[in-house]
């Protein structure tokens, strides 16, 4: 009986499952800013003495996440 309500609950309220939503997603504005930005970097990236700090920041974030190597973090 609880599923059913949940179910109906869900479908009138048209919520969306869908985990990259940007209702599931935290800083959607954020990243898409910093996507913008990185394209703009990655064409700096032959010289990083040319970015600034946050630049820098994000080019640095950008590559830890393509990298092959494991999280230590977790």
């Amino acid at each position: 009986m609880k599923s059913i309500t949940i179910l109906i609950f869900l479908i009138l309220t048209s919520c969306s499952l869908n985990p990259d939503s940007k209702y599931w997603t935290e800083n959607t504005d954020e990243t898409k800013i910093n996507k913008k930005k990185l394209q703009q970097i990655l064409k700096k990236a032959h010289d990083l003495s040319s970015m600034t700090f946050d630049e820098y920041k994000i080019y640095v974030d950008d590559f830890t996440k393509k990298s092959k190597y494991p999280d230590i973090n977790k």
